[in-house]
């Protein structure tokens, strides 16, 4: 049997973006969760997966939700990543976001915002694996670069922008 310990750190070795993803509970709050699990899945349709871990703080808001919104994360955007990786209901308070498909959340500023409508709900082990149509998405500049999640920690890209 594989350590989930040693499995976790040996994960770490692969680089990986960081995302926001947000939706509403049940009784409308705006509800949101730091994942690195984010993924295309095929380009016609359009489809996008991610997961959440069945203990996640809001796990069970996107357990039902309908729509869902992933905010890819730029490398000045470390702090919504620590923000929306806590446990707590007021990841939302002081910032300023919009509102998308199906009332989702819409954090202003990322690269990349892609607003989906569940296609697939998967289980996996520990986690609920999401599957999503692309309805909409928004991208910003092409200057942006990404924040990256390695071995525990952020990273850089470590080469120059490509002119």
């Amino acid at each position: 049997m594989i350590d989930p310990s040693v499995f976790r750190q040996a994960l770490g070795h692969f680089a990986t973006g960081v995302t926001v993803v947000t939706t509403r509970t049940a009784m409308g709050e705006p509800i949101g969760v730091t994942a690195s699990s984010f993924n295309s899945v095929s380009l016609d349709p359009p489809l996008v997966l991610w997961s959440i871990g069945r203990k996640a703080f809001s796990y069970p808001a996107f357990a039902t939700a309908e729509h869902f919104a992933v905010h890819v994360l730029g490398d000045g955007h470390a702090d919504w990543s620590n923000r929306f990786g806590r446990a707590s209901g007021a990841k939302f308070e002081g910032l300023d976001y919009g509102e998308g498909l199906g009332a989702v959340p819409l954090l202003v500023g990322c690269p990349a915002r892609f607003e989906c409508r569940v296609e697939h709900r998967y289980e996996g082990g520990d986690h609920l694996i999401m599957v999503g149509r692309v309805l909409r998405l928004e991208q910003g500049g092409d200057e942006a670069r990404p924040l990256l999640f390695h071995r525990g920690r952020y990273a850089g890209l470590g080469i120059p922008s490509a002119e």
